[in-house]
């Protein structure tokens, strides 16, 4: 089961813990990338800590992944077509200028 789904159902079972509040504290400050306290990581009981782990876990692979495709976006959009539009194309030669006809 994700991180996700198991922060949620313990969310539920345990609405009013001081572990689902700093659990839920923690979703928020990933969410809104901001600070968190380590502090509230120890506080909390072991599931909820290791729940807690298992999120930052999830969390940090799927930024990897949104910077990758990123990458992989910005190589795709402005980098490959440049190349491919000139890969099968002969250097262009410089045009002479037409003759004058009187």
């Amino acid at each position: 089961m994700n991180a996700i789904k198991a922060i949620r159902k313990y969310l539920e079972k345990n609405p009013d813990a001081p572990s689902s509040k700093a659990l839920a504290r923690l979703v928020a400050a990933l969410a809104e990338e901001k600070s968190y306290s380590l502090a509230e990581l120890y506080a909390m009981d072991y599931q909820a800590f290791e729940m807690a782990l298992e999120l930052l876990r999830d969390w940090r692979l799927d930024r990897y992944y949104a910077a990758r495709l990123k990458l992989f976006d910005f190589v795709t959009s402005a980098v490959i077509p440049e190349r491919v539009a000139g890969a099968g194309e002969a250097p262009a030669k410089e045009a002479k200028p037409a003759a004058k006809r009187d």
